[in-house]
């Protein structure tokens, strides 16, 4: 699984880079059906963190969470993400 992990308008510190990570690993077999894992953190007016998630089967989705702090926004996101590869999970395990 090949992740990216990008700031923009502002410097990730490596603090949040390390919580990302941990968050990331708690992904349940996210080694095999993930291919590309990029995530995008931007600091405009509030934060905005996106991330897009390229699954081994050809399918790709896009999430994207706003907050006032980088780390809700990241909790959001993670959340979301969590859900959706579930979802993804069910419907090709549905298919077989």
């Amino acid at each position: 699984m090949n992740t990216e992990i990008k700031a923009v308008h502002f410097t990730l510190r490596e603090e949040t880079k390390d919580y990302l990570e941990k968050k990331i690993e708690r992904i349940p077999n996210a080694e095999n059906m993930i291919v590309d894992l990029l995530f995008t953190l931007t600091k405009g007016k509030n934060f905005t963190a996106e991330a897009k998630v390229n699954f081994r089967w050809g399918v790709s989705i896009h999430l994207k969470e706003n907050d006032f702090e980088l780390d809700p926004a990241i909790n959001k996101l993670m959340d979301k993400l969590d859900l959706k590869i579930s979802r993804e999970k069910d419907k090709v395990k549905n298919k077989r």
